[in-house]
């Protein structure tokens, strides 16, 4: 008797996500577990964007910093110099400096910010503020307006600002981060609340939150694997937006990719660690089922795009 290879299906399917005008992507639309094109249908790769900042990134090492140095002091030249040199498939904005306790730049500042880089590239873009929760309220409303029409991933929502960003986010026409604090149960009651005001959930991206490789890493996980099994198995229609995982912000601030050489020679070269701690972290997400990742590194990034070639 010929041996039938065994296969699981599942009921449910995650949503897939354009993103984007000019040029589109799109993530998500997978009804199998991740990269299992063997079990069910993976019709698109997973997307990273190349995160850059509103500010000059003084917080982050110099391992990745020098990377984009003489782009670094505007972010509309680093959003060119990504989409130009690096062939990004897409960039991520963080408005860090509207932060209070950073610059404090006001909305309208962000505003021209945003304004710039969107005038300078055509790939999509996914803008984010500063996880403030008073001042994202007030910020992002302002740049979802003057990004109207192109598409865009605006975030991060909130428990304790959902409602102003979501509705700013419906206003204009874009999608939408949805963030909780590493817990499936937040998640899917902040998906409930998001759709129970109008909000589709075709344009919800869940933000389950992230943690860097040795620091909870398999909490997180569990997390992600457990709401994509919700989305599967279960059928469960709150748990079906694809999932993000914002890599680069915590991977760059651990002791891991800091530590110099001088200080720890058995832990090898500092930048080859923290370019593989990166690479590591990304690809640990994706097979716990995150479709989106945000990170820093080129050749991390680069790493990651191998790795999932070979799994596609």
């Amino acid at each position: 008797m010929a041996f039938a290879e065994p296969k699981e299906a599942f009921p449910g399917q995650v949503v897939p996500v354009t993103i984007g005008s000019e040029i589109q992507e799109t993530f998500g639309g997978e009804n199998t577990l991740p990269f299992h094109k063997f079990e069910g249908s993976v019709p698109n790769r997973p997307l990273i964007a190349y995160e850059i900042q509103d500010v000059p990134p003084e917080d982050w090492p110099e391992t990745v910093r020098k990377v984009y140095e003489g782009v670094s002091d505007d972010p509309v030249k680093w959003a060119r110099y990504c989409e130009d040199e690096l062939k990004a498939r897409s960039i991520a904005l963080r408005l860090v400096g509207t932060h209070p306790d950073s610059k404090n730049l006001s909305a309208d500042d962000a505003a021209t910010v945003v304004k710039g880089v969107l005038d300078a590239v055509k790939v999509p873009i996914i803008i984010m503020g500063s996880n403030h929760v008073e001042k994202d309220a007030e910020v992002l409303p302002r740049v979802a307006e003057v990004a109207k029409g192109r598409n865009c991933i605006i975030g991060k929502a909130q428990e304790k600002n959902y409602k102003t960003i979501a509705a700013a986010a419906m206003a204009n026409d874009h999608k939408l981060i949805a963030m909780s604090e590493l817990d499936i149960n937040l998640s899917k009651q902040l998906n409930i609340l998001l759709t129970q005001m109008g909000f589709s959930r075709e344009k919800i991206i869940t933000d389950p939150m992230c943690s860097a490789l040795g620091y909870g890493l398999e909490y997180t996980y569990s997390v992600m694997e457990r709401i994509r099994l919700a989305a599967l198995a279960q059928n469960d229609e709150v748990m079906q937006p694809p999932m993000l995982g914002d890599v680069g912000m915590y991977v760059w601030k651990i002791k891991e990719t800091q530590a110099p050489e001088d200080v720890l020679p058995e832990w090898g070269s500092l930048e080859e660690r923290g370019i593989l701690w990166e690479a590591m972290t990304a690809t640990s997400l994706m097979l716990a089922g995150a479709e989106l990742l945000i990170m820093r590194h080129p050749r991390a990034v680069e790493y990651t795009e191998r790795f999932i070639d070979e799994l596609m």
